[in-house]
């Protein structure tokens, strides 16, 4: 005879490996990593402020 089995911790087990394979599809479809981001945001912020001192007439250089 074989090892009992506790079917509670198979079927949350199962349902674990389902979840995670799910969201690494996702991840791979939309999702972008935290540095991405950062980096989008940081490069975004900068392109801003270049411009708004561009448009403010910034006269700091001689």
């Amino acid at each position: 005879m074989g090892k009992p089995v506790n079917l509670n911790r198979y079927r949350k087990t199962q349902a674990r490996a389902k979840d995670r394979a799910r969201a690494d599809e996702n991840a791979v479809k939309f999702g972008r990593n935290k540095l991405d981001k950062e980096l989008e945001k940081a490069r975004a912020a900068k392109a801003k402020r270049d411009l708004d001192g561009h448009l403010n007439g910034d006269k700091s250089d001689p």
